[in-house]
């Protein structure tokens, strides 16, 4: 942790807590045999409902503890990554995104996941809602008009289901890949 930030709120970390992060991949409709993305991965509080539904779980976390922590999850469908979201490689077979990704990188993780040869069929991520609002009117170039995938604010997360509460409202963004 670097000089003069001492909390997890001055670093902007805001974990989920259990009861929500299982929701959120509840209504994900992620299955046992999908490849899913957790982009920002923190200690796992996707990552563990990711793995109870059978699927393979691609976690990315850049923070060395955090994702020391993810590799002591007991599974072998569990892939850890130590790298920043907005720069990861994407999988080169069909895979989903269900993540609560750093605030900060939301634009530059849309793009990515959005970019020319993706084979992503789903994403859902917590995002400011300002920020879902921007990309629904169309204000995030480079994303909106990405006429391939269906989006939409699936539904508001209230600032009580993350400990610390962020200062800011959130939303699952909702992507899904038409045919």
């Amino acid at each position: 942790m670097s000089a003069g930030r001492s909390s997890r709120r001055d670093w902007g970390w805001h974990p989920l807590k259990p009861q929500w992060a299982e929701r959120i991949v509840a209504e994900s409709g992620v299955r046992r045999s999908d490849l899913v993305l957790d982009l920002g991965a923190g200690t796992g509080a996707l990552t563990r409902p990711l793995l109870a539904t059978g699927a393979r779980v691609i976690a990315l976390e850049l923070h060395r503890g955090r994702a020391s922590e993810l590799r002591a999850i007991d599974s072998d469908r569990l892939s850890v990554i130590e790298v920043d979201a907005a720069q990861l490689l994407l999988p080169r077979r069909p895979f989903k995104v269900v993540a609560s990704p750093p605030y900060s990188a939301a634009t530059a993780i849309l793009r990515r996941l959005l970019g020319r040869g993706t084979l992503l069929t789903s994403a859902d991520l917590v995002v400011q809602r300002g920020f879902a609002m921007r990309v629904m009117d169309g204000r995030v170039s480079g994303v909106r008009e990405s006429r391939r995938y269906a989006v939409e604010i699936a539904r508001p997360i209230p600032r009580s289901a993350f400990n610390p509460a962020p200062k800011v409202d959130s939303v699952v963004l909702r992507l899904r890949r038409g045919s």
